[in-house]
C-alpha cells in the first residue's frame, strides 16, 4: 500500500492522518466491514445507542421474521441483545427519531439539524398525492399540543377503509407535518407510529433549521463516508438518498480523501480515520438483514463482496430465486451464502439454503443456532438446501450446536 499524506480539508478531519492512495480490493473490504461495525471487538460499552450514532441510520420495515429489521441491525454488531432493550434504546430519552433518510429511518437525534434541507424542500413541494382539507392540519397540531404522543389511530383514525394508501384526513395532515419538521416520530407503537411536536420532542440546542442546504449535506456525506469507510460518490449519496450532484458539491469540504480501489474502476473517497491504521481483528459471523446498511445497496454489495443480493419479499413467489426474506450470512469477512428463515412456534426453519462452499456450513450452522437462541428458538429445522450435497453436512452441523446449547 503506497502511503500519502492527504490533501487540505476545511472539514473537521483528523489533524495528521495518513491516507493511502491506493487500496487492494482485499483492504477495501476489510476497512468497509471495521467501519460498519463488524470486524474487530464489538462496542458494547456503547451498546445500541452507539451502534446508531456509529451508523447515523438504521432502516425501519413492516417485515418480521426473526424479528424486525431494526432489531437484526444490533443484534449483528453486539450478538443477542434483549429484544426490549433494543427498543427502549432506540426510543428513550429522546434519543432518536424517525425520518426519511436512506428509506424510513431510525436516526441519532444529533441528526436533526442536518436534515433541515429535506424539511425545506417538503415544505417547498407544490404537489402532494393527497389533498389536504383546510383546517385538518391546524387541528392536528391542537391535538398534539393538548393531549401528548399520539398514534394516527388515536388522533382519529389512519385510513378512510379503501386501499392501502387510501388515508384519512388526519393521517395526511400529520404525516405532511412529520415531513414538515413541526411532528416528530418519537417510537412505534403495535408498529404503529407515535407522533409528538417537535418542540417537545428535539431538545432547544438542536431545534433549528439554521444549516443551509450545503452544509446539511456536508454533514450527512461526511457520516455516510465514516459509515462506511470507503465508497464511491454514488455510495455517498445512496446512503440518505442524496443526489450525486449534492455530493459532487460538497465532496471537497467533507474531510473524506480520494483514493483508488483496486478493482473499483471509479473514483471513491475515504475516511482518514479509517485509514489511520490498518483494520484488524476478529470478524462476526452472524446473519444480516436485507436491510442492513452493509448490504442495502445492491451495486456496492456486489462490488465489494462479489456477492448479489436481492430482497424477494415484494417479488411473486413463483420469481423468487432465494426466498421471501434471505437473509446473507457474513462469516470471515466474507458473504458466504443465504437462509430464508421462518418460525413455527419455537422452531426456527430455514426454509432455503444457498452456500457458496462447503467452508460456508459450520458458520451457517453458528449463525442459525445463535439466531435460534436469541429469539428464543429451541429447535432449527433445515428444509431445503440448493446445494444438495451440503444439506446433510449442516444438519449434522446444527445438531452438534444445538448439543453445545
Amino acid at each position: 500500500m503506497t502511503v500519502t499524506p492527504p490533501p487540505p480539508s476545511a472539514a473537521s478531519a483528523p489533524s495528521s492522518p495518513l491516507a493511502l492512495s491506493a487500496l487492494s480490493a482485499d483492504e477495501a473490504r476489510r476497512i468497509a466491514l471495521r467501519a460498519q461495525g463488524l470486524l474487530g471487538a464489538p462496542d458494547r460499552r456503547g451498546g445500541v445507542r452507539g451502534v446508531l450514532r456509529h451508523l447515523g441510520a438504521v432502516q425501519l420495515d413492516t417485515i418480521s421474521v426473526l424479528a424486525r429489521s431494526h432489531e437484526l441491525i444490533p443484534y449483528a454488531r453486539l450478538g443477542a441483545v434483549g429484544r426490549d432493550a433494543v427498543e427502549s434504546a432506540y426510543w428513550t430519552e429522546t434519543h432518536a427519531f424517525e425520518y426519511w433518510s436512506h428509506a424510513a429511518c431510525i436516526l441519532p437525534i444529533e441528526e436533526w439539524p442536518h436534515f433541515a434541507f429535506r424539511r425545506r424542500a417538503y415544505r417547498s413541494r407544490p404537489h402532494w398525492y393527497h389533498d389536504l382539507p383546510d383546517g385538518v392540519y391546524d387541528t392536528v397540531i391542537k391535538q398534539l399540543r393538548t393531549e401528548g404522543p399520539l398514534t394516527a389511530t388515536e388522533l382519529g383514525g389512519a385510513k378512510n377503509g379503501g386501499e392501502w394508501w387510501d388515508w384519512s384526513a388526519t393521517k395526511v395532515a400529520v404525516e405532511r407535518a412529520l415531513m414538515y419538521g413541526e411532528v416528530v416520530c418519537t417510537g412505534r407503537r403495535s408498529w404503529k407510529r407515535v407522533y409528538d411536536l417537535a418542540e417537545r420532542a428535539v431538545p432547544d440546542t438542536l431545534l433549528h433549521d439554521d444549516l443551509d442546504d450545503a452544509e446539511c449535506v456536508r454533514r450527512l456525506v461526511a457520516q455516510a463516508g465514516a459509515a462506511m469507510g470507503v465508497a464511491t460518490r454514488a455510495d455517498l449519496a445512496d446512503y440518505h438518498r442524496l443526489r450525486t450532484e449534492q455530493v459532487d458539491a460538497v465532496i471537497a469540504d467533507s474531510g473524506l480523501v480520494p483514493v483508488e480501489v483496486e478493482g473499483w474502476g471509479k473514483p471513491a473517497w475515504a475516511d482518514p480515520a479509517a485509514l489511520a491504521d490498518p483494520p484488524r481483528g476478529r470478524h462476526r459471523t452472524t446473519l444480516l438483514s436485507p436491510f442492513d446498511s452493509l448490504v442495502w445497496d445492491r451495486p456496492r454489495t456486489e462490488r465489494i463482496f462479489g456477492f448479489t443480493h436481492r430482497l424477494e419479499a415484494y417479488v411473486p413467489k413463483p420469481k423468487r430465486v432465494h426466498g421471501y426474506f434471505a437473509m446473507p450470512l457474513l462469516a470471515g469477512g466474507r458473504l458466504l451464502g443465504r437462509v430464508d428463515p421462518a418460525r413455527e412456534g419455537r422452531t426456527l426453519v430455514a426454509r432455503q439454503v444457498s452456500l457458496q462452499t462447503p467452508k460456508a456450513v459450520e458458520p451457517m450452522a453458528q449463525a442459525l443456532a445463535e439466531a435460534a437462541d436469541w429469539v428464543g428458538c429451541t429447535e432449527v429445522r433445515v428444509e431445503l438446501v440448493v446445494q444438495t450435497e451440503l444439506r446433510a453436512p449442516l444438519v449434522a452441523a446444527l445438531n452438534r450446536a444445538h448439543d453445545r446449547r
